[in-house]
């Protein structure tokens, strides 16, 4: 069995507050109680579950302001509304970006994350990783081994979040980030990143 997965991604730092207040009022009951300390957390948070809804809406060909989500923190949102079986919902953030990945076939995890070559990444792969992948990492040229190490770790966050075995990993390319989205059964191809003005 094969299956379809749609990553799209969208920049949040460019939201005014009259837009993040519209996408505000889209949020279930629920999604409106969480708190947070960061500001920036709560605008990534608004700013995701909108694209989620825009992707679903997308997808469904429905207004995204009239669907629902389920949400309950560290678990990923689950679709309410229409009530149609989704089961690959994963949403994702970092920096100004925020992600999600859609499937009506398959579970799925994605991960995003800015890639910064001012990091220690060797210090950040010996905390993260196993002796293989760190070795795997130092022995390339400094060039390949800030994408790889975010490769890498994109991959093990892409799979936590799956929390089955993947049948399918898949790194999409991208010049600011590191996106990898992994599947509970294999993907018929390779998902193709839409990139959406929030």
């Amino acid at each position: 069995m094969t299956a379809a997965a749609h990553v799209w991604l969208a920049r949040c730092d460019g939201l005014d507050e009259a837009r993040l207040h519209e996408y505000g009022r889209w949020l279930g009951a629920g999604e409106r109680e969480r708190g947070f300390v960061r500001e920036a957390r709560r605008r990534q948070f608004i700013a995701a579950r909108a694209l989620l809804r825009i992707a679903i809406g997308t997808l469904l060909d429905v207004p995204p302001d009239t669907v629902e989500l389920g949400g309950a923190p560290g678990r990923a949102p689950w679709l309410v509304a229409p009530a149609v079986p989704l089961p690959g919902l994963s949403v994702s953030h970092s920096g100004p970006w925020v992600g999600c990945a859609v499937s009506f076939a398959t579970a799925l995890g994605l991960d995003i994350e800015m890639k910064d070559a001012a990091r220690d990444v060797a210090a950040l792969a010996e905390q993260a990783f196993d002796a293989a992948t760190c070795a795997r990492l130092a022995a390339l040229p400094d060039g390949a081994r800030v994408d790889a190490f975010y490769e890498a770790w994109s991959t093990q966050e892409a799979r936590i979040k799956l929390s089955v075995e993947a049948g399918g990993t898949h790194a999409l390319p991208h010049d600011e980030l590191s996106v990898v989205v992994c599947s509970a059964v294999p993907l018929a191809d390779v998902p193709r990143l839409q990139i959406v003005d929030l």
